[in-house]
């Protein structure tokens, strides 16, 4: 089969593409690190550290997928990795590192810490989290929450092209060609891995804490996810992070992820020969993902500018 046989999986990611418009921005200048300036240490913050570790876990794994396959099973295992994510774990780590990055910002955190003495702060930030942008810092804050997930988004949006790329390549070798043995039961794993919780790994915290530190702000109107995250950081910092638990989901962000699961589920079913794994792996765990990660950090066009409001009574 030839290249041109890729191309009939254009009609698999219809659907994703509408979800997924606009995705595509300029690439913003890479940041170089800094120290972290303030890293959650009460016990309730633990599970808002596991959730960030989570995501950052499954983007560093999936980026690092090797687009260079010289044999099926090395595709099969490609494949397990850029499954491994559960939407739902996937899109509440996405929002809990973008708290992560936000308690980066000094002026950010004094600010909350001061607006403490307000004891119906963290009802009004759990019932409208984009009151958190109007804190002291907390412009800085989402700035950097969004710069964050940018630079996530983009690294496995930009590798997973490398895969999809791959997939027309590999097929003057001979074995690319053949048919996927137990397509069915290929199939069942991998809807399988994406229902799968997150267990945490030697180094992965440490790994997300320095990934926050690098520091960077992206500018613009503050997405709902990146307001979610912004909210979420507040709470931490107000010894209040438990109330958070309703800012993690987003239903843009929800259905982009969904989707993208969906088509992948959908390409492999279509799929025959090892090279339709690597475009569906590719194009459906990578590239959709990635650019939903990008997608979050946006405001929808569609909403209307507003004055905007005090978190002040």
């Amino acid at each position: 089969m030839t290249s041109t046989n890729i191309k009939g999986f254009g009609a698999l990611a219809a659907a994703a593409a509408i979800v997924l418009a606009g995705c595509a921005t300029s690439p913003e200048p890479r940041h170089t690190a800094s120290t972290p300036y303030y890293t959650p240490t009460a016990r309730s913050d633990e599970r808002l550290e596991a959730q960030a570790s989570a995501f950052e876990s499954f983007m560093h794994k999936a980026s690092g997928i090797d687009a260079s396959f010289s044999g099926p099973g090395e595709v099969s295992q490609a494949l397990q990795t850029g499954a491994s994510h559960e939407p739902k774990q996937f899109e509440a780590g996405m929002i809990a590192y973008a708290a992560m990055a936000a308690l980066q910002e000094p002026g950010f955190v004094a600010g909350v810490q001061r607006a403490s003495r307000d004891r119906d702060l963290a009802n009004r930030l759990t019932a409208n989290p984009e009151l958190a942008t109007d804190l002291p810092g907390g412009d800085a804050a989402a700035a950097r929450a969004n710069a964050a997930l940018f630079r996530q988004g983009e690294a496995l949006a930009d590798d997973g092209q490398k895969v999809k790329r791959a997939a027309y390549s590999v097929q003057h070798q001979a074995w690319s060609k053949a048919r996927v043995p137990d397509p069915a039961g290929r199939l069942s794993r991998v809807k399988r891995l994406s229902t799968v919780s997150y267990q945490a790994s030697a180094g992965d915290e440490a790994r997300m804490r320095g990934a926050v530190a690098q520091g960077g702000r992206r500018g613009g109107a503050t997405s709902p996810v990146v307001a979610r995250g912004v909210a979420l950081a507040a709470l931490s910092v107000l010894g209040q992070s438990d109330r958070g638990r309703a800012l993690m989901s987003e239903p843009r962000t929800a259905m982009c992820l969904r989707m993208a699961k969906l088509n992948l589920y959908q390409c492999l079913a279509s799929a025959g020969p090892h090279y339709e794994d690597i475009f569906c792996l590719g194009q459906h765990a990578m590239i959709d993902p990635g650019q939903c990660v990008v997608e979050a950090t946006k405001a929808p066009t569609h909403r209307m500018v507003a004055t905007k409001a005090s978190y002040r009574r």
